[in-house]
């Protein structure tokens, strides 16, 4: 099962560790530093060119244990609806 994040940019659902809203999990200075060294490390990708709205926080796939950033201009609200969704789907 995969999740579209924008963008065409697709993320298998069970790599996901998290998806998180930008304003809420941006605000602290320990979040900017976390971003900051994911940034200088190559760890982060975009879904979008605009201002994003949500992260999403998971397994890289060729680089097994490292965990990479993902910037979607989705609401996380939305995304965790496409991932319930397509779970109830699934079931019938």
């Amino acid at each position: 099962m995969y999740l579209l994040v924008g963008n065409n940019r697709i993320i298998r659902k069970n790599k996901i560790i998290g998806i998180f809203d930008m304003d809420n999990a941006s605000i602290s200075e320990q979040s900017k530093r976390f971003f900051k060294n994911a940034e200088k490390n190559g760890l982060i990708e975009s879904a979008t060119e605009d201002l994003p709205k949500s992260f999403i926080l998971f397994e890289n796939e060729k680089d097994k244990g490292k965990t990479k950033i993902c910037f979607s201009h989705i609401s996380s609200q939305s995304l965790c609806n496409r991932i319930r969704k397509n779970e109830r789907n699934r079931l019938f």
